[in-house]
């Protein structure tokens, strides 16, 4: 349907009408509107698209979407819709901090766990269970790992890492070198490296899948509370996206919407009263929906 809102302006405004009469005799115009209409001669005729100014605001959609996809609700700014702006901004406020917040939490448990593995697993530790287990775990009788006797350094820094590897080559994997992210992973996963942690007082066995430990468990809970932390940072990232699509489908839409049902012209129309016919210019507002 189609809403049509008249509005009334009465103007002080001054404009120039060209006038003739078919005599060719000219009509010299004071420039006040009002009077020149009024002391028109009778068959004069003011046609109504004398004077019509015309003015549409019309929205790129192209535009708007681009802001949109570069900052959410830029283009509703664009569009003049501030209230759908707000939205969108506050959105991706949100959504950033809760994915930094919650990615500087995953870093700082990571560290935790971290710290906590290198005070209380010791590489040299599951490798002498190795070693002391090697026919009953099924190893290579050729199995030798190699573990430096200086026990100032750090148990990582003691063990020969290829020696331990060939070691593992019976077990579905092989402990990566100290530091990287594996190697904190593994040692808290698989039930192998449970000879590794502290708490573990019984060597004297092979079995490493009933005996798990408290700081075994302990170290994979704080492990998954880390990843935890990131997986919501992730998402946070993926819902970041997300907004800056809505924002840039719903701005290029709107802006469509709006070229389509908005028209605005102002123009003079006649006004009869008291037997007389008086001329003012008037506001026209259209809008489609």
């Amino acid at each position: 349907m189609k809403l049509s809102i008249a509005v009334i302006l009465i103007l002080g405004l001054s404009a120039g009408f060209l006038y003739s009469q078919e005599n060719v005799t000219e009509k010299k115009l004071t420039g006040s509107l009002y009077y020149d209409i009024q002391t028109a001669p009778e068959n004069a005729e003011l046609q109504s698209s004398v004077y019509r100014v015309q003015n549409e605001t019309k929205k790129n959609p192209v535009v708007s979407a681009a802001l949109s996809a570069a900052i959410p609700g830029a283009g509703q700014i664009y569009n003049g819709e501030w209230w759908k702006a707000a939205i969108f901004i506050a959105a991706e406020a949100a959504l950033i901090t809760t994915a930094v917040v919650y990615s500087k939490k995953g870093d700082d448990k990571t560290n935790e766990f971290e710290a906590y593995a290198d005070q209380h697993w010791s590489v040299v530790k599951y490798a002498q269970w190795l070693m002391q287990h090697k026919t009953a775990l099924g190893l290579p009788p050729e199995t030798n790992i190699i573990i430096d006797p200086n026990t100032s350094l750090k148990p990582w820094e003691r063990v020969d890492w290829t020696s331990l590897n060939f070691a593992e080559g019976k077990f579905s994997h092989k402990l990566p070198r100290y530091g990287e992210q594996q190697y904190y992973e593994l040692i808290g996963k698989y039930p192998q490296y449970n000879h590794g942690w502290a708490d573990q007082l019984d060597d004297n066995t092979p079995e490493y899948n009933s005996n798990l430990t408290a700081m075994f468990l302990g170290y994979s809970k704080m492990r998954g509370e880390a990843n935890d932390m990131y997986n919501i940072s992730s998402r946070m990232v993926v819902f970041t996206v997300i907004n800056h699509i809505l924002s840039a489908a719903e701005a290029a839409w709107a802006s469509t919407i709006v070229n389509k049902s908005l028209s605005m012209n102002m123009r003079v129309q006649p006004i009869y009263a008291n037997a007389e016919i008086h001329y003012q210019p008037t506001l026209f507002l259209s809008y489609s929906f």
